[in-house]
Order: C-alpha cells, then structure tokens, then sequence
C-alpha cells in the first residue's frame, strides 16, 4: 500500500517493504527522517537511530508528537502513510524547480483525455466482485453470456438508458384489464338446443380471450430477451460463445 509513495521517495526496495518486520521498519524510520524529512538536528537523532533500544518505541512516539503527526505508536501502518506524505511534500519543495515544468502524462496525449471520459475504461475487469456483480445483472435481465465482461456490462448499460428509465417502467407497469363481454349478447354461430349448456358453451368461446392475453405477454418477455442477447452480441464481435448462453 505504501509502493507508490516509496517509489516518489528513491526507496530502495518499495515492493517488497514489510511494515510488520521490527528491523525493517526500524531502520525505514530512519531513513525517511536521514534522508527525507529531517526534522531533527544530526546530533539530535541518536536515539532514533539505536533501533536495538528497548526504549526505542518510546523514542519514535516521541518523534510523531514532534513532527505533529496525528497518528499513534499502536497506528503504524497509519503513521507510516503520513510520514510518507510528509516526506514526500519535503521533497517536491526541496526540488520545486525541477518538478514545476512536469506535465501529467494524460494532458500530454489527447487519447488518454478521451479515454478518461469513458466510464468503464478504468474498470479492473479481472476482479471477482466484478464478475460476480455482471453476471448477476446479466441473468437478472436476461443478457446472453459473453466471454467479455465488459461487453456485458455495455449490454448492461444499453438496456438499462433504453429500456428502464423512468418511463419506460411506468408504462410497463400499467395494468391492463380487459374489455366486459355480456354473454347473453355473444353470438356462438351455432345452436346447443338448451340453454344451461348455450351459457356454458359462451363461456368457453370467451375463455380463450384470457390464454391469448397470456400468450402475448410472453411474446413480449421473449422479445425482450433476444433484444438483450443481440445487443450482447453487437457490443463486440464474439469470437466464442460462452456455455451455458
């Protein structure tokens, strides 16, 4: 967690530091005070350089509350964090002339600029949550599965601006009931010759009115599925359909 900050600082080995190892940390405190932020006079830094005193956890807290670190002894990794900003805001006022003329790589290359505004290129799609929470959206609405989850996640993105906004879903959301039909006015076109089995022979020509309603509506969920798995399909060319699709 601190690679970055140790890197800026010429650190000799910021991937591999261990906060959790006594000596190393020890002699990383005083490193950072030798060579970075100095806040105490050469002669006054004795104690803080005896890393084998039994006293020296009593030396270094005494060092944050010198350099008003807010941070305590039992907060290392915290204090370890603040002393780096510390270090590396010495740094870049000890070297302004050399850092001010220093362009952002992104302002130097248009494309970066443009590739920033993209919400998902930032995206670490290697990661399981963000597999996990993909796939869930995706069978939730019914997205054919792709071998690229962030073709899905486009998929994803399309159907949700275009399909659930605000309006969309309240027009979904209206019931529909259908029109009353008076029996005693239905026209079979044909005669039963009594008049309990006429009743129930109208209600059976009316009863297939339901089931076509029914019918319909599953039209429309099938339809909305294959929209889904088109668009899956069009957001990148698939080079292998993914199983169980």
């Amino acid at each position: 967690m601190f690679r970055h900050k140790l890197t800026a600082l010429d650190y000799h080995n910021p991937a591999g530091f261990n906060c959790k190892d006594e000596t190393e940390f020890r002699n990383f405190i005083v490193w950072l005070e030798d060579q970075k932020i100095r806040h105490y006079k050469i002669e006054d830094r004795g104690n803080l350089r005896n890393i084998h005193s039994s006293d020296w956890p009593k030396f270094f807290e005494k060092y944050l509350r010198d350099v008003n670190c807010p941070f305590k002894i039992q907060d290392r990794q915290e204090a370890i964090d603040w002393l780096l900003g510390l270090a590396v805001r010495l740094e870049y006022g000890d070297n302004a002339e050399k850092y001010k003329d220093v362009v952002p790589d992104n302002t130097k290359n248009a494309d970066n600029a443009a590739k920033n505004a993209e919400p998902l290129i930032n995206l670490d799609v290697n990661n399981p949550d963000f597999k996990a929470g993909v796939m869930a959206l995706a069978n939730l609405l019914q997205i054919q599965r792709h071998d690229d989850y962030l073709v899905m996640l486009k998929a994803i993105r399309i159907l949700v601006q275009e399909r659930l906004t605000q309006d969309a879903v309240a027009k979904a959301n209206q019931t529909r009931e259908g029109l009353p039909v008076a029996l005693d006015k239905h026209i079979l076109g044909f005669d039963t010759g009594v008049s309990a089995n006429k009743a129930s022979a109208k209600r059976l020509d009316v009863g297939p009115v339901k089931c076509s309603k029914k019918l319909s509506t599953g039209i429309r969920r099938t339809e909305k599925s294959s929209w889904a798995r088109r668009i899956c399909h069009e957001g990148r060319p698939c080079q292998q359909r993914a199983r169980g699709g």
